[in-house]
């Protein structure tokens, strides 16, 4: 009986020691992420609220806690989508001049500002990826065009949100 309560207690030091290891080393659970306070109020400030990347960043700054408001004269803070843009374009033809290669990019422009102050000055990220394309597997190809443009929005909310933490 008293080798099982010794047990218990050596565990529990051994997992209060690992949380408290983990904690000093900076280590935060994934979408955890700590953005500017001035943040607290938003306003998601964009010409097309239908995007991929204005609908993954919208829930991203809803996981994080950011409260998203509908107007700018009730926020603390205003993200300006500047530009949002994909598309795809060919790399590679074949001797038949048939499509072999395209590529699939992804550019954004965006900026944060809290009252007259300017937290972050409008950037521009792009992500690229590339494909093989084979007429013989059209809807396969344009499932792995879609995934790869979900993967490059995923990416982006990713650069963005630690370029917030940062701040």
């Amino acid at each position: 009986m008293a080798k099982q309560q010794y047990r218990s207690v050596t565990n529990s030091l051994g997992v209060v020691f690992l949380l408290v290891t983990v904690a000093a080393c900076g280590f935060q659970i994934r979408g955890a992420a700590d953005v500017p306070l001035a943040m607290q109020k938003t306003y998601l400030a964009a010409d097309d609220r239908h995007s991929p990347f204005y609908q993954r960043l919208r829930d991203q700054f809803q996981i994080v806690g950011v409260d998203l408001v509908e107007s700018p004269t009730d926020a603390t803070a205003v993200f300006s989508i500047l530009s949002d843009e994909t598309d795809q374009r060919v790399l590679a033809v074949s001797a038949r001049n048939v499509p072999r290669e395209y590529e699939v990019y992804y550019i954004v422009s965006y900026s944060l500002q809290s009252g007259q102050v300017m937290l972050m000055e409008p950037r521009t990220q792009t992500q690229v990826r590339d494909y093989t394309w084979d007429e013989t597997e059209v809807l396969g190809k344009s499932r792995e065009e879609q995934l790869l443009r979900d993967a490059i929005v995923e990416d982006l909310v990713r650069v963005v949100m630690i370029q917030l933490t940062a701040l």
